[in-house]
């Protein structure tokens, strides 16, 4: 419930940085739902057009409580998409390929954010920043002004700029260190101010499409990774009852609530997929670490 005491301590730095939040939120969950109805009309089911799903208005896809959770915790869930599988013209194949259509959809967003972040992040700041050499402090320091940590989930620059700290950490000794820099020296190395606003929104939106993937893609009814599991290893013979369902969902939801199991657990996942995707493009790219 952090942002719970953050809108405590500091409500018009929250405010400010959800509307940041909510747009992306609203944004993939709304593409999320978008492809799996899209990928059910074009394997043969109309339901989803008929119940006027096939649309970019979000007040149509989103669950309240899953847009909830995706504000406190960085991942949830939309109101799913009506399908029937009746009218697949291979039920197999196209109920794969519709419960994977949404965490497509997610990926796909957060590859192709990643890239705009990648370039924007070229275009924010003078190149002399990448230039400046670490101050003589010891081996054991490593210095934090390099693209990866600017654009890394985990970095201390990226997490400057996606909470609005504006300051510019220089070196660090361990995950809970580091040097700042002057909030002066932050401004003084903007070569393009406005576009901070926009690397603000692009790190949102990356992070949340790559949560709502792997969220999704857990094999626990009633998300999309249980459908996957269910048909190639089960052969769809597993069927769930709604009840049932839901308090599966129910105790999914205080899992998450009272324990930190899941959500340690899909940190790590997302950071090391982001970790991976963001090594391959500074590589192709020619930037370096």
């Amino acid at each position: 419930m952090g942002i719970l005491s953050s809108l405590q301590s500091d409500p018009k730095g929250t405010l400010i940085l959800l509307l940041y939040q909510i747009p992306a939120i609203l944004i993939a969950l709304t593409l999320h739902e978008l492809a799996h109805g899209y990928v059910a009309y074009r394997c043969g089911d109309p339901t989803a057009q008929m119940m006027g799903r096939l649309t970019f208005n979000p007040l149509k896809h989103l669950d309240p409580i899953g847009t909830l959770f995706m504000i406190l915790f960085g991942f949830g869930w939309a109101r799913p998409v009506p399908v029937n599988p009746r009218n697949y013209k291979n039920f197999k194949r196209d109920d794969i390929l519709v419960s994977l259509a949404g965490v497509t959809m997610n990926f796909c967003l957060f590859f192709v954010t990643m890239l705009l972040m990648t370039g924007v992040n070229e275009l924010l700041w003078n190149p002399e920043l990448w230039a400046l050499k670490k101050g003589v402090v010891g081996n054991q320091y490593y210095s934090l002004l390099t693209r990866r940590d600017f654009l890394s989930f985990d970095g201390f620059n990226f997490y400057s700029i996606i909470s609005g700290e504006n300051v510019l950490f220089r070196e660090a000794s361990g995950a809970y260190s580091g040097y700042v820099m002057a909030e002066e020296a932050f401004g003084q190395y903007l070569r393009t101010p406005w576009l901070l606003y926009v690397q603000r929104f692009l790190m949102y939106f990356c992070r949340i499409n790559l949560s709502l993937c792997i969220f999704n893609l857990l094999p626990i009814p009633p998300l999309d990774g249980y459908h996957v599991v269910n048909d190639i290893f089960l052969r769809g013979k597993l069927h769930i009852p709604a009840r049932a369902m839901n308090l599966i969902m129910g105790g999914l939801l205080a899992l998450f609530y009272f324990t930190n199991i899941f959500s340690e657990a899909i940190s790590k996942a997302v950071y090391f997929v982001q970790s991976g995707v963001l090594s391959a493009i500074l590589f192709v790219f020619g930037l370096g670490g």
